[in-house]
């Protein structure tokens, strides 16, 4: 009758005892009422920045805004965001206040109040704007990103140092309460940069805020040097792979992806298209690959675009760790993608030892959304991803951070030792159609909050670079 009604009957054994169930089925689906309601809590990375963009060109456009940034973990990148914060500095919160909680998106108002408003759109995101005097600015954009673990490692560092941190901003340890060093203008801090360098930091990027040991790595050199290399951006991407077209799932073909891909200023494209064992998505069969081959060579030969097309597959690795083609047909492509598309509920020994042999094939390349996570709709499948890696970095094979905004796997909390290992990425907006290629910019969100140097992402290299990479590959 309801999904409370159905976890009830679960939690007392009463479809357990139904015939054609047992106790494992009623473990599922408890498993699955509980992570459906942890869903319904979280929203997109990519779909909620879509909500929080307006809103944020909204509040910069008011006269009495000086400052207004977005905060929490949308500013960190998280895969998923919980609600929306928005920081404010203005010395009229009234009016700001009037224009937040009046938006036509807003379904509900929470709460309407001088230095905070609370309102919920439809679809139930929640967004909270904190207006603060100038001088605070700086200390509530910090407080109001976080993470928590970060805030504490913060405060501690200052403590340290002789003084308290807060949201309001820095004062002497020993002063009394409400008595702040900023606001009597001994210390005047009006920028993140400013506070971290107060600290004897290096500005610590937003994204990489999770208590995770930034702190340390961002210590301050004496000379002033830089001592963390810098991240990846956008505009150090020359090109992506693991992009489908028409020849089986996707909606645009070979010309449509590179007039895309030239739109976004690449260089390069790679197109893999899905093997035959993915039958649902049209999958090719050696004959097919081969016949796409000698299509996207005749393409690069026609000059056509200026966009170069490596020829790829993404094939899938069968349960017992066989690929779906057959070696000659691999080797005559560009590159390949092995990925599993099927038997998830493999034990987590079997599904690591099946991986891993795919990983050993001398044909692979890439190996593709390594968890098979779908956020906020399915769980990852067991897998010892820390063999997956080894495994990995002995073969020369690369992982990718498929960047499809539903997957962003492999997580960027693995990317942190991975990299430091020495383990290749590759950034694969998995496009199935010509907006899909966009998706490269979530990839590089994780690869930042992954810390992962430029040099070990494939998608940096020039096209000869990924020419010889490919060619050393076989």
């Amino acid at each position: 009758e309801s999904m409370d009604a159905l976890q009830k009957a679960c939690e007392n054994g009463e479809v357990a005892a139904l015939k054609g169930f047992g106790k494992k089925s009623e473990e599922k689906i408890l498993t699955g009422i509980a992570n459906r309601a942890a869903y319904a809590q979280r929203h997109l990375w990519w779909e909620a920045r879509e909500v929080a963009a307006p809103i944020l060109e909204g509040l910069r456009s008011l006269p009495q805004v000086e400052r207004a940034e977005a905060a929490g973990s949308l500013r960190r990148l998280k895969e998923t965001v919980g609600d929306l914060d928005f920081i404010v500095a203005s010395e009229a919160p009234d009016p700001v206040m009037d224009w937040f909680v009046g938006q036509d998106a807003v379904q509900e108002v929470t709460a309407h109040g001088t230095t905070k408003s609370s309102v919920r759109f439809e679809g139930g995101l929640q967004a909270d704007l904190r207006v603060v005097p100038a001088a605070q600015f700086a200390f509530a954009l910090h407080h109001f990103t976080g993470s928590k673990e970060h805030n504490v490692a913060m405060r501690q560092r200052a403590l340290a140092r002789g003084y308290s941190l807060s949201e309001w901003g820095l004062k002497p340890s020993g002063l009394e309460s409400g008595e702040c060093k900023v606001e009597s203008g001994e210390l005047e801090i009006t920028s993140e940069k400013e506070l971290f360098e107060f600290l004897g930091l290096q500005e610590i990027p937003p994204e990489l805020r999770e208590g995770m040991g930034e702190l340390e790595r961002y210590v301050a050199s004496a000379d002033d040097t830089e001592v963390v290399p810098p991240l990846v951006t956008c505009g150090d991407i020359r090109g992506v792979f693991h992009n489908h077209t028409t020849a089986s799932d996707g909606r645009a073909t070979i010309e449509e992806m590179t007039e895309a891909a030239q739109a976004l200023g690449f260089d390069y494209l790679g197109l893999a298209d899905h093997s035959k064992a993915s039958f649902q998505a049209n999958g090719l069969d050696d004959g097919r690959v081969l016949k796409m081959i000698e299509s996207i060579r005749a393409f690069n030969e026609s000059g056509e675009s200026p966009v170069h097309v490596f020829s790829g597959i993404e094939c899938d690795i069968l349960p017992d760790g066989t690929l779906d083609l057959e070696e000659a047909t691999l080797k005559a492509l560009d590159y390949t993608v092995m990925s599993v598309h099927s038997s998830f509920s493999q034990p987590e020994a079997e599904m690591t030892a099946r991986v891993i042999r795919a990983i050993e094939h001398p044909s692979t390349v890439m190996l593709g959304h390594p968890t098979g996570r779908i956020l906020l709709r399915r769980e990852p499948y067991k897998i010892d991803l820390h063999k997956v890696i080894d495994a990995a970095i002995a073969n020369r094979v690369i992982i990718e951070i498929n960047a499809n905004p539903r997957r962003l796997d492999m997580d960027w909390r693995l990317w942190r030792r991975a990299a430091e290992k020495g383990l290749m990425c590759a950034i694969n907006p998995d496009a199935h159609s010509t907006n899909g290629l966009a998706y490269f910019e979530a990839g590089v969100n994780i690869a930042r909050k992954g810390g992962i140097p430029l040099e070990q992402i494939l998608n940096c290299r020039d096209c000869a670079g990924v020419e010889r990479w490919f060619k050393e590959r076989k």
